[in-house]
């Protein structure tokens, strides 16, 4: 019996047991790569999850404003000088007509000012009005918020010689086309 001895010491109880080990060292080692790749997969999955929501949030948003798309595409492929004129008729038609008169409207031929300097379409437009400081501030900002293509180039203020409350501006935009 104590020929076999060390050979079922061997094959009997360290062999099974150093393959037992590796077994379980084995299948520890696929455990954690396995958790790790979960864990990495839940993060992309998180990451994709706030990304698509936040697309999707994105997609109503614009879908809220694509009436206002609409409207500013079709105001900005409008002829400019039309545009102005038509708008200043309603904006004066709100405003008090003592208060404010248009002298002269002109539209120079040709792209001067900032629209020389730009390969983008623009053209020039010049403005004389008279009339009350705040009744011209108002006429001005209700123009500018219908028309966000014009673009200041050149305001003149200068008092009437007419009556002392109301001043001459004489208002130079560039307006850029679509």
């Amino acid at each position: 019996m104590n020929l076999y001895r060390q050979s079922i010491i061997l094959f009997g109880i360290v062999l099974p047991i150093l393959g037992a080990a590796l077994v379980v060292g084995a299948f520890s080692l696929l455990k954690s790569k396995m958790e790790t790749s979960f864990e990495n997969k839940m993060g992309a999955y998180k990451t994709f999850e706030q990304e698509r929501l936040a697309s999707l949030e994105i997609e109503a948003d614009i879908a809220r404003q694509r009436k206002h798309f609409e409207r500013w595409d079709r105001q900005l492929s409008e002829e400019s000088a039309a545009t102005v004129g038509k708008n200043l008729r309603e904006i004066y038609s709100h405003l008090p007509s003592k208060e404010i008169q248009q002298t002269a409207f002109e539209r120079p031929n040709g792209s001067a000012g900032f629209g020389q300097a730009s390969a983008q379409d623009s053209s020039q437009i010049r403005i004389a009005l008279r009339g009350t400081y705040r009744t011209l501030q108002r006429a001005f900002l209700e123009l500018e918020t219908r028309m966000p293509q014009l673009q200041l180039q050149e305001l003149r203020i200068d008092p009437s010689t007419t009556q002392s409350s109301l001043l001459n501006f004489q208002v130079t935009y560039t307006a850029w086309k679509h």
